[in-house]
């Protein structure tokens, strides 16, 4: 019989990673259900008992980090797959942001995704098996006005996920980075943190997008892609041998997709002259 698959996903207290959790759940693995605050997921502990391990995990805090994977290994013994799923956007003009709200930004988008993985690679690289999915987002694609360090940390983790898969793609852990398109989650009002200087210039660009919505479809986007479907894709993803390394969530995000990939093949063409011109 085969053994059942450990998944460690962190920020599951709602929106798409919640939905993860479930569907996971659901298939029958064990999940490891995390959040900074871990009442708040109660419910996975009731409808899973056997196959749901909740804890506490502040991306963060490396200390949490480390005890969360802990456990995980001496509730389960292994683990499978560990989704970066924990996150927040930063919304302010680049020159209104303090450093200190920059910093908090990449700490947890980029730097809890290198604690995570750091921690869990030496049990995968041990079994010489495993599955690291690192949420990205269509801002690493194409930026909005008042987003551009959410944006930046996002292609952070893209650059990191794209030279970690060679690292440890010969050892047999896969790496895999998913692109969500729009999902009607509460990320736009409890993961926007809002920032409080305010700059006259930026009114009618920056400053149109520094809100907290509790309906997200005030934020006036169309083409929402259904939580449940985005998990059961994600899951389906990583089961492939030879998968998407980028792998987009919904049809807003093909086209996000499409218009990045043909907008930076025209510019490449138009300036090929002025470019090789620096070749000795």
């Amino acid at each position: 019989m085969t053994e059942k698959e450990t998944w460690l996903i962190t920020g599951c207290s709602s929106g798409l990673g919640k939905s993860l959790a479930t569907v996971a759940l659901e298939q029958g693995k064990n999940v490891v259900v995390t959040a900074r605050r871990p009442e708040t997921l109660a419910e996975f502990a009731q409808l899973f008992p056997e196959t749901a391990l909740i804890t506490a995990l502040d991306v963060t805090d490396d200390a949490s980090v480390a005890a969360a994977v802990e456990q995980s290994l001496k509730r389960f013994g292994r683990i499978d797959a560990l989704v970066n799923n924990a996150g927040y956007c930063l919304r302010g003009a680049v020159e209104e942001c303090a450093e200190s709200e920059i910093r908090r930004q990449f700490d947890t988008n980029f730097f809890g995704t290198v604690r995570t993985i750091q921690k869990v690679l030496p049990c995968m690289r041990a079994a010489r098996r495993g599955t690291i999915i690192n949420f990205s987002s269509i801002a690493a694609l194409s930026t909005s006005e008042g987003s551009a360090f959410y944006g930046a940390s996002k292609c952070a983790v893209e650059g990191l996920s794209d030279g970690l898969r060679k690292e440890v793609g010969p050892l047999g852990v896969k790496v895999m980075v998913v692109e969500p398109g729009p999902f009607k989650t509460d990320f736009f009002h409890r993961s926007i943190d809002v920032n409080a200087n305010n700059i006259s210039d930026y009114a009618a660009t920056a400053g149109k997008r520094k809100v907290k919505l509790q309906n997200p479809e005030d934020s006036g986007i169309q083409g929402w892609g259904d939580l449940r479907k985005a998990a059961e894709v994600v899951i389906r993803a990583a089961d492939m041998p030879d998968g998407p390394f980028h792998l987009l969530l919904g049809s807003t995000a093909v086209k996000i997709g499409e218009e990045f990939v043909k907008s930076r093949d025209k510019e490449v063409r138009q300036w090929a002259s002025l470019s090789i011109q620096t070749d000795a």
